[in-house]
């Protein structure tokens, strides 16, 4: 845990934090801290966004040997669809 000035944080939020911004009807997602491998996939966010593919694939690499051991979350979990849902609307939302 880290004190309530961390940047991106609710009490402390970046620059370029967008929440405030969103539409009423614009899907968003998060992903928390307590995730691990949140970190991992902000950077992949990044590199990918930055143009750089060596970098995203070398993060990639490291995100799938870290889920390596981990059990798949079960196809029919209420938040595994959910996540999925989420990104449909999210297509659909710029398309719309």
């Amino acid at each position: 845990m880290s004190t309530d000035r961390t940047l991106g944080s609710k009490s402390n939020k970046s620059k370029y934090d967008c929440y405030d911004d969103l539409a009423d009807n614009e899907p968003y997602f998060v992903i928390r801290a307590d995730d691990p491998l949140s970190n991992a996939l902000v950077e992949l966010h990044a590199y990918i966004g930055a143009g750089q593919p060596g970098a995203a694939h070398n993060k990639l690499a490291e995100i799938m040997e870290l889920t390596r051991d981990r059990p798949p979350r079960p196809s029919d979990s209420p938040k595994y669809r959910e996540t999925f849902a989420i990104s449909s609307a999210m297509e659909k939302w710029r398309e719309g």
